[in-house]
C-alpha cells in the first residue's frame, strides 16, 4: 500500500511589488472540481418553504402603544389629551334609585384624589380651564334609560364634561332583605361602576 504526499509549494522571496499565488497547483481528489455536480451535495433535501406563522400566534399591537402615543382612550375624535382614569363603585342598597348608585360610583371615583396639576400650571401652555373630563357608566340593561345625565354631572366640582356614555354593566343583586319602611319595593341592591377620563 502506498501513501501519496502532499504537494508542497516553493516559495521564494520576491520583492514587496511582487504578488504571490498561494493556491495548491493540484486539486485535492477528495473535492470535485464542482462541488454543486457532486453527488453527496445533490442529494441532500432542499429546504422547503417557510410556512406561515398561524393567525394565533402572531403578536397584535398592545394598546399600551396607543395610549404612549398621547392619544386619548375612548376617544376616537381626538377631543382630549388623555392625563389619567379615575374609577368607582356605587351601591343602592335599599330604594332601588339607580341615580343613587351613579352619583356614588363618580363620587367613589373623584373623591380619594386630588389634582394640582391645572391650578398650578404644572403642564406647560395648559390652564385650570382647559381640564375636561369624560364620564363612562356601567349600569344594568334595564335601567340605563332612567339614568338622570343632568344628577350625574352635578357630582363633579369642576372641570368640562365633554361627554358620559352609559353602557351595560353594574349588577342587580339581591340585598337579602326588604325594608319598606327604607323605600324598598322589593330586595333589589343596584350597583354601577364609573371610569372618569380626566384630561385636557
Amino acid at each position: 500500500m502506498t501513501t501519496s504526499t502532499p504537494s508542497v509549494l516553493n516559495l521564494s522571496v520576491l520583492s514587496s511589488s511582487t504578488s504571490v499565488d498561494l493556491r495548491p497547483a493540484i486539486t485535492p481528489k477528495f473535492l470535485p472540481s464542482n462541488p454543486i455536480n457532486c453527488p453527496a451535495f445533490t442529494s441532500l433535501p432542499k429546504p422547503s418553504p417557510r410556512s406561515p406563522i398561524p393567525s394565533r400566534l402572531r403578536t397584535a399591537a398592545t394598546p399600551m402603544a396607543a395610549e404612549q402615543s398621547g392619544s386619548a382612550v375612548d376617544n376616537p375624535d381626538g377631543i382630549m389629551k388623555l392625563l389619567f382614569v379615575e374609577m368607582g363603585v356605587g351601591y343602592d342598597q335599599h330604594g332601588q334609585d339607580i341615580n343613587a348608585a351613579a352619583t356614588r360610583a363618580c363620587r367613589d371615583a373623584i373623591s380619594s384624589n386630588s389634582i394640582p396639576a391645572f391650578r398650578r400650571g404644572s403642564i406647560p401652555g395648559v390652564s385650570f380651564e382647559q381640564m375636561k373630563l369624560q364620564i363612562k357608566l356601567g349600569v344594568p340593561h334595564s335601567l340605563q334609560q332612567y339614568v338622570d345625565i343632568e344628577r350625574v354631572k352635578s357630582v363633579f366640582p369642576y372641570g368640562k364634561i365633554v361627554s358620559v356614555e352609559v353602557v351595560d354593566g353594574g349588577l342587580i343583586c339581591s340585598s337579602g332583605v326588604h325594608v319598606e319602611e327604607m323605600g324598598d319595593k322589593n330586595d333589589d341592591c343596584y350597583i354601577v361602576n364609573a371610569a372618569v377620563y380626566v384630561g385636557y
